[in-house]
């Protein structure tokens, strides 16, 4: 057992309110038995920790929407992982912890920005979903985007009601984030970027129809992207983020934080850009009060010059190799007709892993 990382473990859960001050703790909703039982048993808003009056209001007044909403967050959540699967942040969750990313995300840095716009696409994108596929008395199919048809083809099927899943994730992801500072501010731009990326993302899609698929007619509709087009996107605009800084205004209801650009030779950043402005720390080693795991015996890819190479991983600290086996699916034959046929084979494979 590594004790070293243990002892971090237990850092994180028993670090109290100065973790839960960065970021909406009501994420941890998308974790562990909360989340294993939305689909089972009635959604109690008063037990969902973190919520503000406004969040409380719209769970009891759409108490039907919250298991999408949580299915969203949990969304969000994989894909931050799949994207940052190699590098030092991989988007660890704790579990049992309501602070679920610990202190990553108390810093306003590229990491915090990312992680609020892929949580609230995922918000838009699931009740979204959700709505398309008629578990919702509330809302439905998009009746409003449709316009006439196009040359040899004409409109079927469900459109799916981005607008209603923006606003939805909008009035609830932003709900706590009507503070004066600069933190709601970045906050709030980067939800919005987030959402934005789902509307940016409507294609449409369409079905064949005639003898033998001769596609005579076709019917389409608007349809949401893979979410993984949306983490694809979103990814890019964490890796060009902007970095801003904090500017303080004196207005009537007293003193006011905003963001500004931080070098005027750049271009400034728009509604789909990603905005931070404290620097992320390296991640090579464990520290509780930064929230990082470090990287020792994490997997690297030793033929990579990239971070998620050994040697930028590692952060020049070495690697270790081991073999390992694996039993295969080998020599497949298909069979007329129609079943495949497949040998198991043993293949030995070099795993390299950060010292």
């Amino acid at each position: 057992m590594d004790y070293h990382l243990l002892g971090l473990i237990l850092y994180f859960l028993f670090s109290g309110t100065k973790v839960l001050a960065g970021y909406p703790i009501w994420w941890s909703l998308a974790l562990g038995q909360q989340y294993t039982s939305l689909g089972s048993q009635p959604i109690l808003c008063g037990s969902i920790p973190g919520l503000v009056p406004k969040q409380l209001r719209f769970c009891r007044n759409y108490i039907e929407i919250m298991p999408s909403v949580a299915e969203g967050v949990k969304l969000g959540i994989q894909e931050c992982q799949h994207q940052f699967r190699g590098r030092r942040w991989n988007c660890t969750t704790i579990d049992d912890s309501l602070a679920i990313f610990g202190p990553v995300l108390d810093k306003a840095t590229r990491e915090s920005a990312f992680v609020h716009a892929i949580a609230s696409a995922g918000v838009a994108f699931a009740v979204t979903r959700s709505c398309a596929e008629g578990t919702s008395t509330i809302c439905g199919c998009d009746s409003h985007h449709k316009g006439p048809p196009g040359e040899g083809w004409k409109w079927g099927g469900c459109s799916e009601d981005a607008d209603f899943g923006v606003l939805v994730s909008r009035e609830f992801a932003d709900a706590r984030e009507n503070r004066p500072d600069a933190r709601s501010a970045m906050n709030r731009h980067n939800n919005e970027a987030g959402r934005t990326t789902i509307l940016d993302h409507m294609h449409l899609k369409c079905k064949c129809h005639g003898l033998s698929g001769s596609c005579e007619v076709k019917t389409c509709w608007w349809a949401q992207p893979d979410f993984r087009a949306i983490g694809d996107y979103l990814k890019d605009k964490y890796d060009s983020a902007s970095e801003m800084v904090v500017e303080k205004h004196r207005e009537s209801r007293g003193w006011v934080e905003t963001l500004r650009a931080k070098y005027a030779l750049f271009k400034p950043p728009t509604e789909r850009d990603l905005v931070y402005y404290e620097n992320s720390p390296n991640f090579c080693e464990p520290n509780p009060e930064t929230g990082s795991f470090g990287t020792r015996d994490r997997t690297c890819n030793v033929t990579s010059h990239g971070i998620d190479g050994c040697d930028l991983l590692c952060c020049g600290r070495g690697h270790n190799t081991r073999t390992e086996k694996r039993k295969e699916k080998c020599h497949c034959i298909f069979h007329w007709c129609c079943y495949v046929s497949c040998q198991e084979c043993i293949r030995v494979y070099d795993v390299h892993t950060c010292k």
